[in-house]
């Protein structure tokens, strides 16, 4: 699947490959410490967010990427 950006579709791909290696290599044998994926994820989340106000999707009170509904924004900035 393509990403919301066509532009960051390859950084997409990168992180997906990553986190499946992660997944299988790792994590299913109990090796669960360390996130060698994270940096990957984050210039990807980057640039779908980038895309996603490029593109003036309109993704008000959508919960998305890691944000945590937990943690609302308000809407007077505190």
């Amino acid at each position: 699947m393509n990403s919301v950006g066509e532009e960051c579709t390859d950084m997409k791909r990168e992180y997906d490959q990553c986190f499946n290696r992660w997944f299988v290599e790792k994590f299913l044998k109990g090796e669960c410490s360390g996130d060698p994926c994270n940096e990957l994820f984050q210039r990807y989340r980057h640039c779908v967010l980038k895309a996603i106000k490029d593109k003036e999707i309109p993704v008000e009170r959508i919960e998305f990427m890691g944000q945590s509904k937990d943690k609302p924004e308000s809407s007077d900035g505190s």
